[in-house]
């Protein structure tokens, strides 16, 4: 659980960074350097948060999922081939 809370607040994190960066575009008018400090922050921060769910990947502490998850073993092995498939 504490994981995906700190990959959700980094990624509002990043969409606050995103927002200020539009905020500091609209209001400075290319007066300052600003905006784009507040991208490379987001463009940092999204890099980061990437190599760390790597990270997390690679030393288990994070479980991918499918949206359609494998059905249990017992179902597989009890599947009889269809016309198409290999027995």
């Amino acid at each position: 659980m504490l994981p995906k809370l700190f990959i959700v607040l980094v990624l509002l994190v990043i969409l606050g960074s995103l927002a200020s960066g539009l905020v500091f575009l609209i209001r400075d008018r290319g007066g300052s350097d600003r905006t784009v400090k507040a991208l490379t922050w987001r463009i940092g921060l999204s890099i980061t948060l990437f190599l760390l769910l790597m990270l997390g990947y690679a030393t288990g502490v994070l479980q991918p999922h499918g949206v359609y998850p494998q059905p249990p073993a017992e179902a597989v092995q009890d599947h009889a081939p269809g016309p198409g498939e290999r027995p």
